[in-house]
């Protein structure tokens, strides 16, 4: 491979002839082959969308060159629109303020705009990844901020996939709400609920999930940018904060209550990673609700001959290589696993933001690359779970009916007509002689026929008294 050498504080480095990045990228890209895992392309779209606010908040200050100005913002949102994906190589396990993979994005910046204005990649005359493209940042408020930046997409889209998925579910309330069941506790026969009760508290859960999502939303979007080193704005003009978070906006077309605000301290915004964490609280507790959800499908779909055989969940692929015929529950499965994913993303989140120490938090490529997988993946395997599955959730009546019927449970509504102890023993009886508790009822001649329909009236059954 043709190298070219370049220079910087340590010494002489060897980079790629024709790659964009320099000498920083080929120093990491050496100093941490750890996992194989690069920064996520949102994050490095991120960051050039923030080149470009500062490249133009430093013009409209008259501190950037107007030619060098508009060649960092033109490469910058060629980088933001995805493009030289190649070019971004650094593991995600490198420097933990994230200065490998903002100098990367730099390095790419500069090349770019250099060979816009007539210049070599590499030579660094006409446009410095540090001087020109990295102008009034430090990678310890530009690298928080592009987390929060990259993050905020992803957490409409949730949001999107939430609601959706609560129609979904209240639709299906709706179906199903006069299909009698019987309910479970502590995995025991108990009294009976409505399917579309079951259903309904789903939706419910999972529409409190996403008002915890919106709600961790205004802090986090406070973002660090201009603060520079420590959060003092040292070597900045007073009005860069604002002036880069007006551009960044535009840039993003953010408005009103979802746009992007200056820090309410910008010291606190370049060590503290708490808002992360209570986003990232809020995306496991969802995902808590979503498992949740699944593990019951899996219970209600088991069988269909040796299980509770309540449910049908669509089938989507032969289940088994072995076993002709079988069909498993894959999406629950599926979802089941990325809410695992989540939980742990969480744990890293967590942990990564008490680690902070003094001015600075030195865990924030693996905090961002968390939270960002952690919402991608609750947001698609939310989607999959609501149109591959419960869309075309079907419940078999007769069976539900017939287990509510069954289940010794029932005598639990005998109580203020016969009291607790008689109750107590028909309910033993129907156990011990495979009867249900109207049988034994009436074969006992405790109520009658009109009184027993009465009793156990479904809506009844599944609703407080008059």
């Amino acid at each position: 491979m043709t190298q070219r050498t370049e220079k910087d504080s340590l010494g002489e480095f060897d980079v790629p002839a024709d790659a964009l990045y320099g000498i920083n990228t080929s120093r990491s890209v050496g100093n941490f082959p750890i996992s194989g895992q690069k920064a996520p392309p949102r994050q490095v779209a991120a960051i050039a969308m923030i080149k470009q606010a500062c490249a133009m908040a430093n013009m409209e200050l008259g501190l950037l060159d107007r030619n060098k100005g508009t060649a960092i913002v033109n490469a910058a949102a060629k980088v933001a629109d995805g493009g030289y994906s190649e070019e971004f190589p650094v593991d995600i396990f490198a420097s933990g303020s994230g200065t490998s993979h903002n100098m990367n994005v730099n390095e790419v910046i500069a090349n770019l705009a250099e060979e816009a204005l007539g210049g070599r990649r590499g030579e660094k005359k006409l446009v410095h990844p540090n001087d020109h493209v990295n102008m009034g940042q430090s990678t310890n408020d530009v690298f928080p901020s592009s987390i929060r930046v990259a993050a905020v997409p992803c957490v409409d889209q949730l949001v999107s996939r939430t609601r959706g998925f609560v129609k979904t579910l209240n639709r299906k309330s709706r179906q199903f709400d006069m299909i009698i069941k019987s309910g479970r506790t502590h995995l025991q026969d108990a009294v009976p609920v409505r399917m579309g009760q079951v259903f309904g508290a789903w939706a419910y859960s999972i529409s409190k999930g996403e008002e915890r999502l919106r709600a961790a939303m205004p802090r986090f979007m406070e973002l660090a940018v201009g603060g520079n080193a420590v959060g003092t704005g040292i070597n900045n003009h007073h009005r860069f904060r604002k002036m880069v978070i007006k551009h960044l906006n535009a840039i993003t077309k953010r408005k009103g209550v979802s746009a992007y605000k200056v820090a309410g301290h910008d010291i606190e915004a370049v060590h503290g990673t708490n808002d992360m964490a209570a986003l990232s609280a809020a995306v496991s507790s969802l995902a808590v609700d979503v498992q949740r959800i699944c593990n019951d499908l899996r219970l209600m779909a088991s069988g269909p001959m040796t299980g509770f055989n309540e449910v049908n969940l669509p089938p989507v692929e032969p289940g088994s290589s072995i076993m002709p015929g079988k069909v498993n529950p894959s999406i629950c499965e599926a979802v089941n696993m990325v809410c695992l994913k989540v939980f742990g993303n969480h744990q890293t989140i967590f942990m990564a933001a008490q680690s902070a120490q003094l001015e600075l938090n030195v865990t924030m490529p693996v905090t961002g690359y968390a939270l960002l997988e952690s919402l991608t993946i609750l947001a698609n395997g939310i989607m999959v779970l609501d149109e591959k599955c419960v869309a075309g959730v079907t419940v078999n009546k007769e069976v539900c009916e017939r287990y509510a019927l069954q289940s010794p449970s029932l005598a639990t509504f005998l109580n203020p007509y016969i009291g607790y102890v008689r109750a107590s023993e028909v309910a033993k009886k129907a156990v011990r002689e495979g009867k249900t508790v109207p049988e034994v009822v009436l074969e006992e001649g405790l109520l009658t026929k009109e009184e027993l329909a009465k009793v156990f009236d479904p809506k009844k059954l599944t609703s407080p008294g008059p």
